[in-house]
């Protein structure tokens, strides 16, 4: 019973740590994942200006658009996966996690006709 007891110490101690872990690669990669969106955006940017400037292309804009577009969307899952590691590591220190109850979805007694 106490050698159960142990490794459930220890298992839980490595998730925690784990989580720990995971929440600080996913804060670096965050932090990455937006300054290359700011910098596609000032891509973006100027590629705009040099194309009203009859400089660049269409194909330019359109392709500094797309890499834009695509590093936003890096930002967003990786903020996403960020917010379940919190998930994750309020779980593993113990938080509990109940399911919102929903109600039945039949008529409501104030909603049908009166005679």
């Amino acid at each position: 019973a106490i050698a159960q007891y142990e490794k459930a110490i220890q298992t839980a101690f490595r998730e925690v740590a784990d989580a720990l872990a995971t929440r600080a690669t996913l804060g670096d990669q965050l932090r990455a994942q937006q300054a290359q969106a700011n910098a596609e955006a000032v891509r973006f940017k100027l590629s705009d200006l040099r194309y009203q400037n009859g400089i660049a292309s269409t194909l330019d804009v359109l392709d500094a658009q797309r890499a834009l577009f695509s590093a936003q969307q890096a930002v967003v899952q990786t903020r996403l996966a960020q917010l379940q590691s919190q998930v994750t590591l309020y779980k593993t220190l113990g938080g509990g996690w109940k399911e919102p109850v929903q109600e039945a979805q039949g008529p409501r007694a104030e909603s049908l006709p009166r005679p």
